[in-house]
């Protein structure tokens, strides 16, 4: 299942220092503008402390954890949607993608060139906001220019899809992205995805602190968290240089003690990389044996068939059942064959809808 997120934001806010951190793929970090040319891509494993605990109990041969695509794309500059700097390519690569990563600088150095010359990261923002809204009006206007003549003579389908164009446009032409349309027929919700706007994907903000601001961020950040609560976006805060030093520490305990030492928890990576699952709309299923103990990526909403076919295409064509077991339960009893004795163990048919952290069992027939 091979779907990304892209890394985007304004030369020099930290987009490959934070894509560094996240992939083995190294992209080049460096003080000047359009450092980074060519996407790179890097595929990361998905933090997950279930299959610890369950390899724990199950002994496997090896954990497989789920994985998504990270893509670090080229910093955007004003006039992109007219091909300024190294925009269409820029647009380009986020059309490819399936939500966006936009990291916003809101720490101050001297030492880092900001494109713009000042720390803003509203206006930030609204740059790379404006220019890909210019060009979604763009594909917008295309299409409409198209699709008029023949919507005018009665055919449904392009009656469909004019109304979709006309209430896309109708936000974009206010500044806003097309995300916050909502339609609720299936052939407007289809036409829509088929117009693969930028501004339609999902986005998480990232604001991109100082060290001392990792835990609670700052005067920069709050301003962002403000805008974002207005859209129903979500926002983080990660200090990416840090997370770099953290990342090249050998140990584990050396890294909790790092941790520990800025207060949190968890690292910013780890909470990014969650975050950015959850973003496509992911979760996960897990598969328990001796073999090993395995993390499979399926959509939200998913019913049993369908996540069978995530393993292999024969078990969704001869579903018979599903055997499922809570995570919480198998923690609980500490083996299937106690979770069985339990009463514990859920037989589902074609009609379950398959919740994150699910420990499978399918029953096939080909």
């Amino acid at each position: 299942m091979a779907l990304k997120c892209g890394i985007v934001g304004l030369p020099n806010v930290g987009k490959s220092t934070l894509f560094n951190c996240l992939s083995s793929a190294k992209a080049q970090a460096a003080n000047f503008p359009f450092c980074t040319i060519e996407p790179n891509v890097g595929v990361i494993t998905v933090p997950d402390e279930r299959l610890t605990r369950l390899a724990e109990i199950v002994h496997p041969g090896r954990i497989v954890p789920a994985t998504c695509e990270i893509v670090d794309i080229a910093g955007l500059v004003k006039g992109a949607s007219k091909g300024e700097g190294l925009g269409n390519k820029f647009l380009g690569n986020i059309r490819e993608t399936d939500a966006i990563i936009h990291v916003l600088r809101c720490f101050d150095d001297d030492n880092i060139t900001h494109v713009d010359g000042t720390i803003d990261p509203i206006r930030d923002k609204e740059i790379i906001d404006t220019e890909l809204q210019l060009k979604d009006l763009e594909t917008i206007e295309s299409q409409m220019a198209k699709v008029q003549k023949t919507a005018a003579a009665g055919n449904k389908d392009a009656k469909t899809l004019l109304r979709v164009l006309e209430a896309f446009k109708e936000v974009l032409d206010q500044g806003k992205n097309a995300r916050v349309v909502e339609f609720e027929s299936k052939e407007e919700q289809d036409a829509a995805r088929n117009l693969f706007l930028l501004t339609t994907k999902p986005v998480l903000y990232v604001c991109n602190v100082d060290e001392a601001s990792a835990k609670t961020g700052n005067e920069y950040s709050k301003k962002v968290e403000a805008i974002a609560a207005e859209e129903g976006a979500e926002v983080m805060v990660i200090a990416a240089k840090t997370e770099e030093d953290i990342a090249e520490l050998e140990s584990y305990e050396d890294k909790q003690m790092f941790l520990e030492e800025l207060g949190l928890e968890e690292s910013g990576v780890n909470r990014l990389i969650k975050k950015a699952y959850s973003l496509l709309n992911l979760e996960t299923f897990i598969t328990a044996g001796e073999m090993e103990v395995k993390a499979w990526t399926y959509h939200k909403g998913w019913k049993a068939p369908q996540c069978a076919g995530v393993i292999h295409t024969d078990f969704e064509k001869g579903f018979i059942r599903a055997e499922v077991i809570k995570y919480e339960d198998y923690i609980k009893y500490g083996s299937e064959a106690a979770v069985r004795e339990a009463g514990k163990m859920g037989i589902e048919g074609k009609d379950y809808v398959v919740q994150d952290g699910d420990i499978m069992h399918f029953r096939f027939n080909v």
